[in-house]
């Protein structure tokens, strides 16, 4: 992950940012259409699921200029989300959804460059997310 693709996920995450409730609910809805078994995992109403979730990339992209600072709290949200029932196979499905939810949130400024940013972004947090709960059950199997 370098400058030029921190700018450009910051930059075209801004112009989604107003439109954060839409674009929450048209990730779930295709995440849920990739993977119905999903579902099971989230309480609650979705909008507001889907608002939880913006907030959460806003943090996240906000944060890329720190990521020192932002890394340990993505690790703690992984090690929160496998206690939630996710599991390793489920970050690519929801990667997929998220570059499917941002390519129709942005059309044609969704340029390859800012795809593979996107991605190369996703791949970052997912893989911090996955490390950190995969290190809490390697602890919690040794007590």
């Amino acid at each position: 992950m370098n400058r030029e693709q921190i700018d450009l996920v910051q930059a075209s995450f801004a112009r989604i940012e107003p439109l954060a409730e839409e674009a929450g609910v048209l990730f779930y809805v295709k995440l849920f259409e990739i993977d119905p078994g999903l579902r099971r995992l989230f309480k609650g109403k979705m909008n507001e699921q889907g608002l939880k979730l913006m907030q959460m990339i806003s943090f996240a992209v906000h944060g890329l200029d720190r990521i020192d600072a932002l890394v340990p709290e993505i690790q703690a949200l992984g090690m929160r989300h496998a206690g939630y029932g996710v599991e390793d196979n489920h970050y690519e499905t929801v990667g997929t959804a998220l570059l499917w939810t941002l390519e129709e949130a942005l059309g044609d400024a969704f340029t390859p460059k800012t795809k593979e940013a996107w991605a190369d972004v996703y791949t970052f947090l997912a893989t911090a997310m996955k490390d950190a709960s995969q290190k809490a059950a390697s602890q919690v199997a040794l007590q």
